[in-house]
């Protein structure tokens, strides 16, 4: 039987890095463009950057989700071997669909992260003919990240009850 104290938990945290991922999104950072007073150079100013601290606490959530997730199967190549069977085949199957929901979800909210965090300061100081821009990240990067985080408690947390059915019929034979 699955551990309900594993699957508490990694729902919880799995919860919250889907929070903060939805927090990101609607928080952040945009730019626009103003020009000193004496009309000399244009400079970008952004709001604020809390997107960005969001998104990381989310990445991290996430990743200590897959961690402990992993380490209570034993990531399915360690320990005991399983009880052939369907669950063991809906096991295997729903692991390797976690483990690319896991990647996709880390690479969305990590890029949207960094690429919100970087920031344009000057524009037109002296005078080149194509001016970096105020360029910000792009609507949805990090609701993607918050879909494929919750895409993958929902995948994990069925492959670690399907783990467990099968590490538990092998242990107590039916015959």
């Amino acid at each position: 039987m699955a551990s309900k104290l594993v699957v508490i938990i990694v729902f919880i945290l799995d919860l919250i890095a889907v929070g903060l991922a939805i927090a990101a999104e609607q928080r952040r950072s945009v730019g626009k463009v103003e020009t000193d007073r004496e009309k000399q150079y244009e400079y970008c100013v952004y709001g604020t950057d809390i997107a960005t601290s969001y998104g990381a606490g989310a990445f991290v959530l996430l990743f200590v989700s897959q961690v402990l997730i992993m380490a209570a199967s034993r990531c399915f190549c360690c320990g005991k071997s399983l009880n052939p069977g369907g669950s063991r085949a809906c096991a295997i199957i729903l692991f390797l669909i976690c483990w690319v929901f896991f990647l996709i979800a880390e690479m969305c909210l990590l890029a949207a992260s960094i690429r919100n965090a970087y920031h344009t300061h000057y524009r037109k100081m002296w005078n080149v003919e194509d001016p970096p821009s105020c360029e910000v990240i792009r609507k949805g990067v990090f609701a993607a990240g918050a879909a494929f985080t919750l895409f993958t408690a929902i995948v994990s947390q069925f492959y670690y009850v399907c783990y467990s059915r099968a590490r538990d019929a092998y242990q107590n034979p039916s015959y």
